[in-house]
């Protein structure tokens, strides 16, 4: 049996369970040109709910990350191959060669890395600091929303690219205990305990010179009061917005005065790196350096509330919905 999920509802605000439905039928065989595969890994992303609003068809499973196994072919895809592929949302997919790229796993790294770390997400992370950060040596970063997927591998790449101090926020004690202590954050703070400017003062005293936004909002107008002669900042993402509650920053007079550079990006332009991000960071992960901090939600029937418990914080580092074994 294939088991898909639906978007069955344009969502208001945050999405609900009944926004989707479980939809069950047979898997769908393949036709000359195709193959089928078992998806054993599929991702859920805070960017998908920007989807949701026109983009993602009513009735239909969404596009997302995934990794899953060839079972049927009618291509030069051999059964058994690893593949990673968009179609997510679903137990079952029919993929095209061009769509697919077959995994070849480096040894001591799990399957599931290449959904996280190795993925999109640390992708992200790795242009975001790289490209548009422009990360040297001896600099402090600044990342909001640390304990989460990209935030987490933001961290980390910062540290192993060298720089000096790295400091985050996150929305719990447990959270900023697992940065400073797992992730190899130096500072810390939960964005709850006073006015983030302030935390965020005390946690990088002699200022930021690149920030890694995850967030927006009041998280942004810190880090701009923060921020060092010609610093970069690094837009990724902007889920305060999703709240209802959308401030932006009152301080924006701070780029001029500061010589800043403010530049937002998706990784989607940047997808031609993804080798480079691999031969960077497999030795790490092999060597226990860089670690995959993941959240795995069991079962296709799960993904919903495992997206939703994105907007909630359930997570700690990249979630992913495991779907066959």
């Amino acid at each position: 049996m294939a088991r898909s999920v639906h978007l069955v509802r344009r969502p208001s605000g945050l999405p609900v369970a009944g926004d989707f439905a479980i939809v069950d039928g047979e898997p769908p065989s393949p036709r000359d040109g195709t193959a089928l595969v078992e998806n054993l890994y599929v991702s859920v992303d805070p960017y998908m709910r920007g989807l949701m609003d026109d983009t993602w068809p009513l009735g239909t499973a969404g596009e997302g990350r995934s990794i899953g196994r060839v079972v049927e072919s009618r291509t030069d895809l051999r059964v058994g191959d690893l593949v990673f592929h968009w179609r997510g949302w679903r137990t079952h997919a029919l993929v095209e060669p061009a769509d697919v790229r077959v995994l070849r796993p480096a040894d001591g790294v799990p399957l599931s890395a290449y959904l996280g770390i190795l993925g999109g997400t640390g992708l992200t992370a790795y242009v975001g600091l790289t490209r548009v950060g422009r990360l040297r040596p001896g600099e402090t970063v600044f990342v909001s929303a640390a304990a989460g997927g990209v935030g987490s591998a933001a961290g980390q790449i910062a540290r192993t690219l060298g720089a000096g101090r790295v400091v985050g926020s996150a929305g719990s004690a447990a959270k900023v205990r697992h940065l400073l202590d797992d992730l190899g954050y130096d500072a810390a703070f939960d964005y709850h305990d006073g006015p983030v400017a302030e935390l965020l003062a005390k946690a990088a005293p002699d200022g930021v010179d690149v920030y890694f936004d995850n967030v927006g909002g009041d998280q942004l107008e810190a880090a701009l009061g923060s921020m060092r002669e010609r610093g970069r900042l690094a837009l990724c993402g902007a889920i305060a917005r999703h709240s209802g509650d959308q401030p932006g920053p009152r301080n924006l007079f701070e780029i001029i005065r500061k010589n800043l550079r403010l530049e937002g990006f998706s990784v989607r332009d940047h997808l031609a790196s993804q080798p480079e991000l691999e031969e960077f960071l497999v030795p790490h992960l092999q060597s226990g350096a860089v670690v995959p901090a993941e959240t795995i939600v069991e079962g296709i029937d799960n993904a919903v509330e495992a997206f939703r418990g994105l907007f909630r914080g359930d997570n700690t580092g990249k979630t992913i919905v495991r779907v066959g074994s």
